[in-house]
């Protein structure tokens, strides 16, 4: 499966360089001049890589937000984190108008962890859970959330500037604007280091305390990491949903939780899906480009539904 993937990755990685509104061509490519490199060098690369560290991110903090809750339908588009990170944004801009995207980070980062701790501490606090009750708690509870953020947007006159956060796009991904997702990198090598105390995790805090596990310590933990990986990626490309909920969920179906097993198989599928989301909104209305939000919102939406549908039954 992982060689399947791997495939199907570096297929639509080659479709992603070669679609855009400048035909290149293979052998102008090899050249390695003229115009055509530099839209290689300085844009389709760039957005390739910015494809592939958020797809990979999303996913691996969605299952990471999954055996926290242990909910199978939570990521961070269910539980509040990118509305979170969304304000932490907003805010930024108001307090320190001047700072760069390292410290607009760090506000995004704040907030998307604390909606999380407290996301988590709601859920923890509700006697009956079932299937849908967890993400339509928090579905509820990033209405919330953005509702605020768009009411602080209006108060300080700053709608337009939220515009570019409502909607994941990667047209303005180009080389100096992207690199802070490098910050995933040790995000996923994390996870895949601590894979085994986050599969306990799954499991409950009880047995996670019978087999000597850090229950807090290691939630606090996947919590961070979620957090740093959302707010990278909502600074550099805008808020993407159900990227985090869909893939590990198709994965768990068929191989099963274990995330030392499954993580590598859950990164490979996030990239995938997040290519085939990018080209299906290029070639919608091309040479025009319909962001990447409403593509991969409609074909998560509909998963998510199935999912939902199924949990039910």
């Amino acid at each position: 499966m992982r060689l399947r993937l791997s495939l199907l990755l570096l297929a639509l990685s080659c479709a992603s360089v070669l679609i855009g509104a400048r035909q290149m061509e293979w052998q102008q490519l090899f050249s390695m001049s003229g115009d055509a490199w530099l839209t290689l060098t300085a844009s389709r690369l760039p957005r390739l890589a910015a494809l592939v560290l958020t797809g990979v991110g999303l996913s691996v903090c969605g299952v990471i937000l999954q055996h926290i809750v242990r909910n199978r339908f939570v990521e961070p588009g269910t539980s509040g984190g990118l509305d979170a990170a969304k304000l932490g944004i907003l805010v930024s801009l108001t307090l320190a108008p001047a700072a760069g995207t390292a410290s607009r980070m760090l506000f995004a980062l704040a907030f998307c962890f604390a909606a999380s701790m407290i996301y988590v501490a709601i859920i923890r606090r509700i006697k009956f859970r079932n299937t849908v009750l967890v993400p339509v708690v928090g579905l509820m509870y990033g209405s919330v959330l953005s509702a605020i953020a768009e009411f602080y947007a209006y108060r300080h006159n700053i709608l337009q500037s939220m515009q570019g956060w409502l909607l994941g796009d990667f047209s303005r991904v180009v080389q100096g604007r992207y690199e802070i997702l490098y910050l995933v990198l040790p995000v996923v090598a994390l996870a895949y280091l601590y894979a085994h105390r986050f599969t306990v995790l799954g499991m409950g805090e009880e047995m996670a305390a019978s087999l000597g596990l850090g229950y807090a310590a290691t939630a606090a933990l996947g919590l961070v990491l979620v957090a740093v990986t959302v707010s990278a990626s909502v600074i550099v490309v805008g808020a993407i949903p159900f990227i985090g909920l869909v893939v590990p969920n198709l994965v768990a179906m068929r191989y099963g939780e274990n995330l030392g097993r499954t993580l590598p198989i859950v990164a490979l599928g996030g990239a995938s899906l997040l290519l085939a989301c990018d080209i299906v909104g290029r070639l919608l209305m091309y040479p025009f480009e319909v962001p990447i939000g409403l593509t991969a919102g409609g074909v998560g939406g509909v998963l998510f539904l199935i999912l939902i549908l199924r949990g039910l039954r």
